[in-house]
């Protein structure tokens, strides 16, 4: 093809560069995608018929064929979904998944570049709400930006497109409308924490609740024996795990029900209980899945709080061994009942974890990242645009306390170097600071969304810098991505 591309060269005056990796062929017409100093296009080769399928202007012909130079938007991309079938996400097929969130939207290529697509199953387009709220982002813009990335890419394989931790049916709805395969659904509103509620208030519930008695009759009593422990609900664990859970349970299966009425196609279902203060026994998780099952409520894995500090953007912070004691017994529990798998969140820089979770369930397990491509991002921000990162890093102090309401986090601002006493080499060294890191992973959605007289204050600049030092910025992905899925064994 190195024939095509001279061509190609020759009749634009060498005024784009080919990504040679996004080459593909279908009907007869050839797609792949250019930069120049400002942007990123689509160059569609093919005859009339299938040139007029996309937005462009016709800039040349090579072979008697139409040259078409086409924006990056939205028709543009639904017109090579239909062309390119590969690039449309698809439900789960492997035993081991990763999710890959990509704030900024310009990460997937370098992604898709970390996986054996024989080993790995990649989640390319995965936001929560909270993400899409926070970056002013919408479900068709995320998942655009993750097909125009694989496009880039060259990866052919399955992936697919998790929108992550929704609460409420409509938001779920719009994701199925717009296309995505997987849907994590965050019930956590409807978790009845006990370290939260009057113990008074969750008696009343539980004796006034219709469902108890049917549900006494079918659990208080059974046992179950995971690992050679027998487990048995007696009337104290099952009212707290009763309590506690069936509200969410309830939830889940509305919104499962909401789901097979809006998407035409099959879809993978997470559950997400992580959102809880303390640990998920095995008894609530025999429980939740039981009463899913019960339901007819189809899942595929299921997210459980565990042990320790699943803190944004850093390791693991707790006993590691309690940790691995109590990911066997949830192991055994989803082997006995089989048909889903466990997910873990939080997961970016989770390392020490990470050996331990790929032994334990023989790789069979889903994780989820989000924050550390971003925190990514903000390095390459750092080491190329050093007055730029200061600006951001004082804004985000500004907003720290506001925006870590909704975060767990053990932050300690006062061991952050003061950014106007380091030098400019120094800077990107604190992207490797706890602290600092956490500091940057909180504040993103401030930082993308803040704006001076109606124009960004940050967002463009950093898109630029990135979009400058795209090659450092792949690198660093590949690298830092890529060390999670090492430590998985793949």
């Amino acid at each position: 093809m190195s024939d095509l591309f001279a061509e190609f060269q020759h009749l634009t005056k060498g005024r784009f560069v080919p990504y040679t990796t996004s080459l593909r062929k279908s009907m007869d017409a050839t797609f792949f995608l250019v930069r120049d100093e400002i942007d990123k296009y689509l160059i569609v080769i093919g005859k009339k018929g299938i040139c007029e399928l996309f937005d462009g202007q016709k800039i040349g012909e090579i072979d008697r064929q139409d040259v078409v130079l086409c924006a990056k938007n939205d028709k543009n991309c639904q017109s090579l979904m239909s062309l390119l079938p590969s690039l449309k996400p698809q439900t789960c097929n492997a035993k081991l998944s990763f999710g890959f969130g990509d704030r900024l939207g310009v990460a997937t290529a370098a992604h898709a570049q970390c996986v054996e697509k024989e080993k790995l199953f990649p989640i390319f387009a995965q936001q929560s709400v909270r993400e899409i709220s926070r970056t002013e982002r919408n479900w068709i813009d995320v998942l655009h930006s993750a097909v125009w990335g694989v496009f880039e890419s060259g990866y052919d394989g399955p992936f697919g497109a998790d929108a992550d931790h929704v609460k409420k049916i409509e938001d779920l709805e719009s994701a199925a409308h717009a296309g995505y395969t997987m849907f994590t659904i965050d019930p956590s509103d409807h978790v009845k924490d006990p370290a939260k509620f009057d113990k008074r208030e969750l008696a009343r519930f539980y004796e006034e609740h219709p469902m108890r008695r049917t549900l006494e009759t079918k659990y208080i009593g059974k046992s179950f024996t995971v690992l050679g422990e027998r487990l048995t609900f007696d009337e104290e664990n099952f009212a707290e795990v009763f309590v506690t859970y069936i509200d969410a349970i309830e939830h889940v299966e509305k919104c499962y029900r909401a789901l097979r009425a809006a998407c035409r196609a099959s879809f993978d279902l997470e559950v997400s209980i992580d959102e809880t203060s303390l640990p998920t026994t095995p008894l609530a998780h025999i429980f939740f899945v039981q009463e899913l099952v019960r339901r007819g409520v189809e899942f595929e894995t299921i997210a459980l709080r565990f042990p320790g500090e699943w803190q944004k953007g850093i390791d693991y912070v707790g006993d590691i061994d309690l940790f691995s004691e109590n990911l066997d017994k949830h192991i055994a529990i989803a082997r006995m009942f089989t048909g889903y798998r466990l997910s873990l969140h939080s997961g970016s820089d989770k390392f020490s974890v990470y050996p331990i979770l790929a032994e334990k369930t023989d790789r069979t397990v889903h994780i989820k990242t989000a924050g550390t491509s971003y925190l990514e991002a903000i390095r390459i921000v750092a080491r190329f645009a050093p007055d730029l990162y200061r600006e951001i890093h004082k804004y985000a102090l500004s907003r720290f306390e506001q925006d870590k309401a909704s975060y767990h986090v053990t932050t300690d601002l006062s061991k952050i170097p003061n950014v106007d006493q380091l030098e400019d080499s120094e800077l990107s060294s604190l992207l490797d600071q706890p602290d600092s890191r956490q500091l940057i992973h909180i504040t993103y959605g401030s930082v993308l969304t803040a704006k001076r007289e109606g124009r960004s204050l940050f967002k463009d600049r950093i898109m630029r810098v990135l979009f400058e030092h795209e090659a450092e910025h792949y690198d660093l992905l590949k690298k830092h991505l890529g060390k999670h899925i090492q430590l998985l064994g793949v």
